[in-house]
């Protein structure tokens, strides 16, 4: 009898390991599969079937991870924000207003250019969230955005730079720097250092920088 409970135990528990092993396998895996299904066709175009199908699992299976399609399409926001604003908390700032400018756009086009898809979806798919899911992102969004204009007020406040209004401006560099995301090309004529330095120019004459 010991030897049939003892038998008894090790399969449970190698059940249980197995169903863990899958666990931290498959749910990467099926975030994985639906940032590239709805960054190619879209949210409403992309079913939990289809991101099964992509995933090799049954439907049923997926929602082990996520209750509905909203809850992963939150979920893929969430993070991509988050991980955005503790990746620029570990920024090292030069004490030089200007100077930690051009650290901003160089980190917002590396950043950014390594995460096509999700930068993607966090800009087109926002409609597509339920008003509690987007006021959550929103405000992460605006965290962001508060990160560079505070930058821009320090440097307009040491005589750097000249704005009529920081916010506007914040918003017009973001978007400038995102929209890369949408045309550049590994391979092509620039590389991403020097599509950086171009764009650090082009910040600071946006900015009206008495030194470019």
């Amino acid at each position: 009898m010991g030897f049939y409970l003892n038998m008894c135990s090790y399969i449970i528990d190698a059940m249980a390991r197995t169903a863990g092993s899958h666990s931290q396998t498959t749910g990467p895996r099926v975030r994985a599969q639906a940032e590239a299904l709805f960054a190619k066709h879209g949210y409403a175009a992309v079913s939990m079937r289809q991101i099964a199908a992509a995933v090799g699992v049954q439907a049923g299976a997926l929602y082990n991870y996520f209750p509905d399609k909203q809850s992963l399409l939150f979920s893929l926001l969430h993070d991509h924000m988050t991980e955005l604003l503790a990746a620029w908390d570990g920024q090292g700032l030069s004490n030089d207003p200007l100077t930690a400018l051009d650290q901003f756009t160089q980190f917002h086009l590396e950043y950014h250019l390594n995460r096509k898809d999700a930068v993607f979806i966090a800009y087109m798919e926002l409609r597509n969230l339920n008003a509690d899911n987007f006021d959550t992102i929103e405000t992460l969004r605006r965290r962001y955005e508060d990160q560079l204009e505070r930058l821009i007020i320090a440097a307009q406040q040491a005589g750097q730079i000249t704005v009529a209004d920081t916010r506007i401006v914040t918003l017009a560099v973001i978007g400038m720097l995102t929209e890369v995301t949408t045309w550049y090309r590994q391979g092509g004529r620039l590389d991403v250092a020097q599509l950086c330095d171009m764009y650090k120019t082009l910040v600071r004459r946006t900015l009206g920088a008495t030194q470019i």
